[in-house]
């Protein structure tokens, strides 16, 4: 470990043990706070019995809710006995570094664009156009392959939500080929 490795980590430790835990408590707080939303929301819905079944509706959220609380107490237990999270490091990013406009925004013009072209073209095209566009805006510069890509994946994913999921997205000008 260098000098430097050993300063940054030092002044990890003392960020971390400046707050006292405050900030993990409050993840404590926050999950405990969901997880009896969770439940409340459980317990006010209306179900039928004669189509709920032995269990019910209400036991998997009833679950998630239980587990989100449980993890909250054993969270803060352990941070109250003085557990901390580790500081970022290791992290092969620059920190340091300013963010990329130009691909934000670009992403940002194809999420947008697949929000209005979707109905009209259908989602083997918006999202093949989707796909490539990310692609495009991550800094890929190899267009034919991406565009092969991008085409087998809003297809595959056309097909998985029908056959799979049962749930039909649209299909637009390609309707009747897909």
């Amino acid at each position: 470990m260098t000098a430097k490795e050993r300063e940054d980590e030092g002044e990890a430790t003392a960020a971390g043990e400046e707050t006292g835990g405050r900030v993990e408590l409050l993840v404590s707080a926050l999950l405990a706070g969901l997880g009896a939303l969770v439940i409340l929301d459980a317990a006010t819905m209306g179900t039928a019995a004669t189509a709920a079944g032995p269990i019910g509706p209400q036991a998997v959220p009833y679950g998630v809710g239980g587990g989100l609380v449980v993890c909250a107490l054993v969270h803060a237990i352990d941070v109250l006995h003085g557990g901390r999270g580790e500081a970022e490091g290791g992290e092969d990013i620059d920190l340091t570094a300013r963010l990329d406009w130009r691909a934000v925004m670009l992403v940002i013009a194809f999420f947008l664009a697949n929000a209005v072209l979707i109905e009209p073209l259908g989602w083997a095209i918006s999202g093949a156009l989707l796909f490539w566009g990310i692609a495009y805006a991550l800094g890929s510069r190899t267009w034919l392959r991406d565009a092969v890509v991008s085409v087998v994946m809003s297809v595959g994913s056309f097909y998985a939500f029908a056959y799979g999921l049962g749930i039909t997205l649209p299909p637009g000008v390609l309707e009747g080929v897909l």
